[in-house]
Order: C-alpha cells, then structure tokens, then sequence
C-alpha cells in the first residue's frame, strides 16, 4: 500500500505484466488514482487517509489492506500473504493477529444470516440452559444436559445467565437472550460453511503447515451488551486434547471491533510451553453429571494477560493450549464472533473421553475442500 501525496489517499498496487499495462491503467475505476508511470506497477483502488488510519492499517506495511476493493477485471484485491516472521510469532506466543482477515461483507453476510437463525430459534424451556465456564456452574448446567453433550453434530442454542425464569421463559426479548450458538454450523449452515472452507482459510492452514487439518467445532458468540458473560482463563485442550498435545488451533474472528470496553481477547503469552493441568471428560455411565473435570485450574496472575483488541474483519489464531480469557461485556455495545476449532488429524488421536464427538452424521469433516 501506498500514500499518494497528491490525493491524499492511500493505494493498493499490483504488479502487471507489460503486455496488460495498457489494459489496466486505461481501466476506470471511481475513486482511484491511476498516475503511475512505473513500468510494472499500476494503481488499483484507494482509499482515504481518514479510512486507512481509521482501521488500524499501516501504510509502511506492503498490502496491509486485505479488504474488498475493486481489482483488476472486477477481482478482488488478493490478501497478503502470512510471513515467515508471523508463524514465528505465532509459534513464540501462542496466538496471532491477522487484522482485516475477513471483508466488512463477508462479517455482515454472517450477522445477517445468524439473525435468520435466531429469528427461527425454537428451543423448548426444558432445553433452555444457561452458558458458563465457571467449573461449578458448567457441571451444574451444561453438565448435567444432554442438550450440551449431544450438540456436536448440531445447531443448538445456549443463553446467557439470569435471562431465564425458573420454568425456562424468557425475561427478556430472544435475540437479546443468546450467549452463544453451537457446535455445527460450519457443516449444516451454507453461509458458514462457506467461511470456514474459505480458499484464504485453507491457504492460511497450509502456510502454517497443517497436512490433514479437520474442522471439530464451531461456535457463533453474541458477547451481548451489558450482560455478555465473562470467559474465565482457560486452555483449548482442557476441552478438546488430543495425544499428543498442540494440534488444536482455534480461528477466532471479529465480526465487529472487539474491544477491552466489550470484552475482548486477554493472552498470556508464551503459556502454550507448559501443557494442561485440567480436563474437562465424560463422566462414567451412572454419574450424576454428564462430564467431570480431572485436575485444576492454576491461578493465574491477571498482570500476565495482555488485551488483544481487533478491528472488525480481524482474525485471532488460538494456541489449543495458550491461557486465555474475556472479560463481562459492561458496555453498551455487542461483541459477535464466529470462531472454529481446527484438529491436525496425522499422527493424532482425538481422546474418547472429550465431550464432544464425531458422529456416523457428522464425521470431523477436512477442512481442505
């Protein structure tokens, strides 16, 4: 990307080979500025310098813009490629930003279609359930439904604390009620499907060296105004372990601006280094809950966290065993993710005593298409 003095608008270029550079300079396209007298670069599109700085972009970083600008011949502007530097990154910490990921589009193409969803939602109040990742609460809740248990192949609704009354009513309007929507919507849901299969996914999974990554779950989380409840610090794999360990990756992305004001993502990095010290597995055939946790959960130091906020379009990949949190959504504002769990399947082995499973209906389906 570059800033065009003149204008004062920055610019996605692309390289152009001699025999189309007539082609696309003499190309019209509203807002660009097509100036340029290199023999292999030619302006594509731009954007205002109140835009760019706006969302977060830098201009001293090449292709930084991965939005959906016009390109030549009507295609989009290619995202830039995941360096070697990032991975390094991702592998030190334990996580990675990828800003603007995603286009404006394609996150309200999702919101849209969440929205249908949620408008046809019919959850009979027996099946009602609270969601928490407090311990106590989730053994009490989730673990003791089959509701939560069985939902891996399925599209299910869960709702956040004290919206409820005891016969499972709603006190409050439904599409304000949701905490979360799970755990397949990348395989029954067009729109989503969509997403997690996306070319710049699977690109992304390969430049990260996934040989045969399949897709375990997928979670729509509303993080509601006011009540959004907090996710206390925990680890991917408590949930989902594998033998052996860090083969779980989690794409986490931002279908609106999280912030620390509606509960963005806290990390501590580098705590993908020391295992797990709690997991979360079916209890035994005549148990009074549906799951139990073996070990515990360390404290931990909430100065070791540091806050991730990300802009819309953004995109978080998650360590399955880097520590992690949000904290309860106080503002007035909504915070809405779609966020998926990938598995590397060669030379691992999904444990039976996970809660969640795949199914004759729904095998763990690749994510390469």
């Amino acid at each position: 990307m570059l800033y065009h003095q003149k204008s004062k608008q920055y610019c996605a270029v692309l390289n152009v080979p001699a025999r189309n550079r007539k082609l696309v300079m003499g190309t019209k396209i509203p807002g660009a500025v097509q100036e340029s007298n290199s023999p292999v670069l030619a302006f594509i599109t731009c954007w205002d310098k109140d835009h760019v700085e706006r969302r977060g972009v830098s201009p001293a970083e090449p292709g930084s813009h991965r939005g959906g600008g016009v390109g030549v011949w009507g295609a989009s502007v290619p995202m830039a490629s995941v360096t070697q530097h990032q991975i390094q990154k991702f592998h030190k910490d334990g996580f990675l930003v990828l800003e603007q990921f995603f286009s404006a589009e394609e996150c309200d193409s999702m919101r849209s279609q969440i929205q249908r969803i949620v408008a046809e939602m019919e959850v009979p109040p027996h099946c009602r359930t609270a969601f928490s990742t407090r311990e106590e609460e989730q053994l009490q809740v989730q673990g003791s439904s089959d509701y939560f248990l069985t939902s891996g192949d399925k599209i299910r609704f869960f709702f956040e604390k004290g919206v409820l009354d005891e016969e499972g009513n709603f006190l409050i309007p439904k599409e304000k009620s949701v905490s979360k929507i799970g755990h397949a919507l990348h395989a029954y849901d067009p729109v989503f499907k969509e997403i997690t299969h996306s070319p710049k996914v699977q690109e992304l999974g390969r430049k990260l060296g996934l040989e045969r990554p399949v897709v375990v779950q997928s979670m729509y989380i509303f993080k509601q105004p006011g009540i959004g409840g907090e996710v206390t610090p925990h680890q991917d794999a408590t949930f989902l372990h594998t033998e052996p360990l860090g083969r779980i990756l989690g794409f986490w992305i931002a279908l609106e601006d999280a912030t620390q004001e509606n509960g963005c993502l806290w990390f501590i990095p580098g705590s993908h280094t020391n295992g797990i010290t709690r997991r979360m597995v079916r209890a035994a055939s005549g148990a009074s809950t549906c799951v139990e946790f073996v070990g515990s959960e360390p404290a931990y130091d909430d100065k070791q966290f540091i806050p991730l906020p990300i802009s819309k379009g953004g995109l978080i990949l998650i360590h399955g065993e880097v520590v992690h949190k949000s904290e309860l959504n106080s503002s007035e504002s909504s915070r809405h993710v779609f966020t998926f769990h990938v598995m590397e399947a060669k030379g691992t082995t999904w444990s039976k005593e996970n809660w969640l499973q795949p199914t004759p209906e729904l095998p763990f389906p690749s994510l390469y298409t």
